[in-house]
């Protein structure tokens, strides 16, 4: 592989995991209202999820999805109901005052679970490695589809770093936020309103 094709795909892939979208908000959503293992477990579960999309890419499994109206839609909205049904469960929860431990540590499990269903239901994924990555390959060097996973591993480990700063750092902002009864009260529904819009976006998104 081709070492400035590959650090031009890492500047992009940073650019682009930096970017709003579903699961860096979903990282937040964790880190805010349990803890920093909590995002980091989510981040593990939504890179785990990764490694569908990018196999997925490389052997075309992405290709065939795009091109059936019926199988793409099938995907979206799975993985729209599933994040409508987390944002249910938060909206439900009757817990009167929400701090940094509230919830119990074998809740990393779930949520490692919940990030690789959430990365793998979201067909937009497949689509953005289809597209992204035969960009940076180089025909001439051969062995095509490794270097296409190659690329996808670059690509998971700076997500993997990038999701566990960002929980770090949300971590420290949600310790601040539930200083405060008042608000720590509302993280629930600030956690599923974060679900809800993020159910939307990817219901609503076009290929």
């Amino acid at each position: 592989m081709d070492l400035s094709l590959a650090l031009s795909f890492l500047g992009a892939a940073i650019l682009l995991t930096l970017a709003p979208g579903p699961d860096i908000l979903f990282v937040i959503a964790q880190s805010i209202s349990q803890n920093s293992k909590a995002g980091i477990a989510t981040a593990c579960g939504l890179c785990t999820g990764l490694l569908v999309h990018i196999t997925a890419a490389v052997l075309g499994v992405s290709a065939v999805i795009y091109a059936s109206a019926t199988a793409f839609a099938v995907v979206k909205y799975a993985g729209a109901a599933y994040l409508l049904y987390l944002a249910w469960l938060e909206f439900r929860d009757k817990s009167s005052e929400i701090g940094l431990s509230s919830k119990p540590q074998a809740a990393y499990g779930a949520l490692y679970r919940r990030g690789i269903l959430m990365s793998t239901l979201n067909p937009k994924v497949s689509l953005f490695f289809l597209a992204l990555l035969p960009q940076f390959v180089d025909r001439s060097a051969g062995h095509i589809s490794l270097q296409m996973l190659g690329l996808g591993f670059i690509f998971l480990v700076q997500a993997l770093i990038i999701f566990s700063l960002v929980s770090l750092f949300a971590n420290r902002f949600g310790g601040w936020l539930t200083r405060s009864k008042t608000i720590a009260r509302k993280i629930n529904v600030v956690q599923g309103l974060i679900f809800t819009v993020i159910a939307l976006q990817i219901a609503f998104s076009k290929r």
